[in-house]
């Protein structure tokens, strides 16, 4: 058997990338050393933030835009609200990146956000106890994706259209020999004409020119019990960002899920999107979470939520693969151009795009190219060149 397309690495893009060559009449075969939705990568967690006025530069909008509307298709053809629009708040100084960002797009891309002011947010959002200088900001069309739900349904779909998905298959490399790339599994060699990979922290190991390029760090992430859950209820409260001078990134978090309806803990999730620490084995970061290490969340809480929660109910981690300007890498491989595409160093922020993510790489391995603009995401701009 030679397949048309072989994927390494079903977890958000790859099983994007399965899902939307599946509407081809393609030979694919994809290949994950787990058993997709897992919590070994960068995916797991309940619950990540779908939002469109992007404060970490313009030129993603038009990406999101097309995510947006991967969303909803997914959830029509597996018939499940896949997208949770409960709306996202944006807090912190006027000056800060994330207000000045938001706003930024908001304004290029006629993107609905709106100003609240301090009394009209208190009113609406009790929960909250936010700074007098800081901006208030709410973008209605924003909310959530519960990655472990969209994954199953990805998988799901492409393999309903005769995608094969083996999992428990571990890579070990691959290679290019007469004209064909034969690639090295614990399940034999597989053979296809063109290669995707999307291999989260695992990429470092099967394209060694991003090795020194891609950085993996733990990250934490923590749910915490509410005194009082109708304040915090999904379809009560938004989504919501905190950004603090006092630390790098942003504070983020999500409405109380209740347990059964989504996959993880009943809890008030929140995490901090910063670098964390580097992990050189993407299984350092499975480690347990100290309580020292949830100092700066419990910080946050006391800070911006006072009196609002109980401890921690669980606390756990995951891993971003982060490239050193924190832009992911969409492109081809520099040694191997219209065969072998990349997506990787998503840093963070790059499962909202999945949908898109998936659309550009079956475009790039079946037509040699993508309609959408993703110049700004090349290899070039590290210095490793490109066709």
């Amino acid at each position: 058997m030679i397949y048309d397309v072989i994927v390494l690495g079903i977890g958000s893009m790859g099983a994007a990338t399965c899902w939307q060559l599946s509407k081809q009449n393609l030979k694919v075969l994809g290949i994950e050393q787990f058993e997709p939705p897992h919590s070994f990568g960068s995916h797991g967690g309940q619950s990540r933030l779908v939002r469109k006025a992007y404060f970490e530069h313009p030129d993603y909008v038009p990406l999101l835009e097309c995510a947006y509307d991967g969303w909803d298709e997914l959830g029509d053809e597996c018939g499940k609200k896949i997208f949770q629009r409960t709306g996202l708040l944006y807090y912190g100084p006027p000056d800060h990146r994330l207000i000045t960002g938001v706003l930024e797009s908001a304004e290029k891309y006629a993107i609905p956000v709106s100003a609240l002011s301090s009394a009209e947010a208190s009113c609406k959002f009790p929960v909250f106890s936010i700074p007098d200088n800081y901006v208030r900001l709410l973008e209605p069309d924003a909310g959530f994706v519960s990655p472990e739900q969209a994954i199953s349904a990805m998988v799901r779909l492409a393999k309903s259209k005769g995608v094969e998905v083996r999992t428990g298959c571990e890579v070990y490399g691959w290679l290019k020999e007469d004209g064909v790339f034969q690639v090295q599994t614990s399940l034999g060699i597989q053979k296809g004409r063109r290669l995707v990979i999307t291999a989260g922290c695992w990429t470092r190991n099967l394209v060694k020119s991003l090795k020194s390029e891609l950085k993996v760090t733990r990250q934490i992430l923590a749910w915490v019990m509410p005194r009082d859950v109708t304040q915090v209820s999904l379809g009560y409260l938004p989504c919501w960002t905190i950004a603090d001078p006092k630390y790098a990134g942003i504070f983020y978090g999500f409405p109380y899920l209740p347990e059964g309806m989504f996959p993880g803990p009943a809890g008030f999730k929140l995490a901090h999107h910063a670098a964390g620490e580097v992990v050189e084995n993407p299984a350092e970061a499975d480690k347990p979470v100290s309580s020292e290490e949830l100092g700066v969340l419990n910080e946050v809480l006391d800070r911006y939520f006072p009196n609002q929660f109980s401890g921690p109910v669980l606390a756990t981690t995951c891993r971003y693969t982060n490239t050193k300007d924190e832009d992911f890498i969409l492109d081809w491989h520099p040694d191997y151009p219209a065969e072998v595409a990349i997506a990787a160093g998503f840093s963070g922020h790059g499962f909202k795009f999945a949908p898109a993510i998936g659309q550009i790489m079956a475009e790039m391995v079946t037509r040699g190219q993508t309609q959408h603009p993703i110049s700004f995401l090349s290899v070039k701009r590290l210095g490793l060149g490109a066709a």
